[in-house]
């Protein structure tokens, strides 16, 4: 049987978007089975963005699994974003995995972060580099391998990989190449083709672009809000 999975990422709430996304959110159950969201789901991290974020999730037709961003962690409240989100029943997932039961089929998702940290012919320089911007280079191979271990954990019909760094380049095309080492790591989309999954989701790469694979042919979709123009996009997968 077939799962729909809806997915968006980069929502970026904040006061003059509060309320924007919210009757597509509703609308779900027409289209979809599940809601993926690939993080920077506040704008600048702060609580008061948070509440707002939490009037726009509430309630929801259906599961909601989530995994913040950068900007989240802006204000090193990531932990009280997440603890805010989990008590209106959205799954945040971090070096984690969940399953679930939907449409008869078993579905997995594991959710990283995921950081900077380049690609082939693009590498990143985290010695050379602000001290945020080294920490992102740095988290990069450390998800990889935190994602890797969540995916292994999974024993699913489907299998679904979800990050905010993109793990590939392909998805990366619009953006200007010189900082496509701070836009996401090849080591994320090793760890995808090693584990195994039908589908990898991310977010971040606001001028890139939707359709991508990594080097084993797992399909990898980039869901930023700029990117889809629209809360979310909806890919049917077969189990």
């Amino acid at each position: 049987m077939s799962v729909r999975v809806a997915a968006g990422a980069d929502l970026h709430m904040r006061p003059a978007v509060a309320g924007e996304f919210r009757p597509a959110f509703r609308e779900l159950a027409a289209h979809a089975d599940l809601l993926l969201l690939a993080g920077d789901l506040t704008d600048s991290g702060a609580m008061a963005e948070a509440e707002l974020l939490r009037a726009e999730l509430l309630d929801l037709p259906v599961p909601v699994v989530a995994v913040l961003g950068n900007h989240d962690h802006d204000r090193k409240q990531g932990y009280r974003i997440a603890a805010l989100l989990s008590g209106i029943g959205v799954h945040v997932l971090d070096g984690t995995a969940l399953a679930l039961d939907l449409t008869g089929t078993r579905v997995g998702i594991a959710g990283v972060m995921g950081g900077s940290g380049g690609f082939p012919g693009h590498p990143g320089d985290p010695e050379h580099a602000g001290l945020r911007h080294r920490e992102r280079m740095l988290r990069g191979p450390v998800d990889a391998l935190r994602l890797e271990q969540a995916l292994d954990a999974l024993d699913c019909d489907l299998r679904i990989a979800l990050t905010h760094f993109s793990p590939v380049l392909g998805t990366l095309t619009g953006e200007n190449p010189r900082i496509y080492p701070g836009l996401g790591c090849h080591e994320l989309g090793l760890a995808i083709d090693r584990a195994g999954a039908d589908l990898a989701v991310h977010g971040h790469a606001h001028a890139g672009t939707e359709v991508g694979s990594t080097d084993g042919g797992v399909p990898v979709r980039n869901v930023s809000y700029p990117v889809l123009g629209r809360p979310y996009a909806v890919y049917s997968l077969e189990a």
